[in-house]
């Protein structure tokens, strides 16, 4: 029986332009990072005390990365704060949180162009 999701990939050009986003701008820690060869490292990041992690693995490793996009919603407790402060780091928002029957979300990107749901 599957018990958890232990990591979700984010394909990206820079590792350390992507890490410094996630942990300076998002406010992500790094789990793991371990060299991987010359191209790059197994770089984890996630929330303190979380038990998934976004992998960011080099475009370049990855044949077919161009057809991997992902999918991911981060949820917190609240969504206006974090906005507010995610946004005062420099993350680029789609706009303004939104509140829907279902609860209040607003899409940000990464450095790499990539899309995430914020879900509060």
């Amino acid at each position: 029986m599957i018990t958890k999701i232990a990591t979700a990939a984010v394909y990206v050009e820079d590792q350390q332009k992507a890490k410094a986003f996630w942990t300076e701008k998002v406010g992500f820690e790094v789990f793991r990072e371990t060299p991987m060869g010359p191209g790059g490292s197994w770089l984890e990041v996630g929330p303190k005390g979380a038990e998934t992690a976004l992998v960011l693995y080099p475009k370049a490793m990855m044949k077919g990365w161009e057809q991997m996009k992902p999918s991911i919603v981060f949820v917190c407790d609240d969504i206006q704060s974090t906005y507010e402060k995610m946004k005062a780091n420099g993350v680029q928002f789609e706009g303004e949180p939104k509140q829907m029957q279902w609860g209040t979300f607003v899409t940000f990107l990464d450095e790499d162009g990539n899309t995430f749901v914020l879900k509060g």
